[in-house]
């Protein structure tokens, strides 16, 4: 971004950016813990995640109230103004993945009390393709790079189909035995967590092309969920 006459709107505008990395630092840090506790089935350090979870509201009420007072007093123009309305997305789409994670850790306290029925192997590869979209696009904000962010655009559908294989999965394993159905609905419950931060840095990405390039993504994004859509057959002499 190019340096403006007025020292201090540069240093109101980079404390803006810095503001956002730290919500996506933090909140990328919290789906890796919180897939990690899942694993690990570790109640307390899941707990650690739920009550961090208020370091991210808290963030993101700053960016709110950075980019409002910005666009109050200095009137932005063009580069800046996109930026200054991006970051405000870009902090709703962050905030909500950090419930999301937060939400993973609940249901991490929940299962860590149950018998393990079902391997999480799924769901942990599943959030790594997430993981790695996240951290892709914090990098392609921290650079300005569109190519990157429309990259993790299109990666969106490799998370659905994941979705879709661990979806069928557990409905296998809840027709199987009633007794799997509880710990295997909460397991929904964090894919589908996992599914919807993929979507929220999808969303990320989105924003980035607009405060870069000032266009919206072209095109329709790609996506592959089918599971309202899905038929699990029941099992031999079910």
């Amino acid at each position: 971004m190019p340096d403006h006459t007025v020292k201090a709107y540069d240093e109101q505008l980079s404390r803006l950016r810095d503001t956002l990395m730290r919500i996506g630092g933090n909140v990328e840090t919290a789906l890796a813990e919180a897939v990690s506790a899942l694993g690990r089935r570790d109640a307390a350090a899941a707990a650690a995640i739920v009550q961090r979870d208020v370091e991210v509201d808290a963030l993101y009420r700053s960016v709110e109230d950075q980019a409002v007072r910005l666009l109050a007093l200095r009137q932005p123009m063009a580069n800046d103004l996109r930026l200054i309305v991006g970051a405000i997305r870009m902090g709703l789409d962050l905030e909500r993945i950090g419930d999301y994670a937060s939400n993973i850790a609940k249901r991490a306290i929940v299962l860590s009390q149950l018998p393990p029925v079902v391997s999480v192997g799924p769901i942990q590869r599943m959030s790594r393709l997430v993981q790695e979209m996240l951290k892709d696009t914090l990098d392609a904000f921290a650079s300005y790079d569109a190519a990157k962010a429309k990259d993790v655009w299109q990666r969106d559908e490799q998370v659905d189909e994941a979705y879709n294989a661990v979806f069928r999965n557990l409905l296998t394993y809840m027709m199987e035995d009633p007794r799997n159905i509880t710990p295997c609905a909460h397991l929904l419950f964090v894919a589908k967590n996992i599914e919807r931060i993929g979507d929220h840095a999808t969303n990320v990405a989105e924003t980035i092309r607009f405060i870069v390039l000032g266009e919206e993504a072209e095109g329709e994004r790609p996506k592959s969920d089918d599971s309202p859509f899905a038929i699990v057959e029941p099992p031999a002499g079910g």
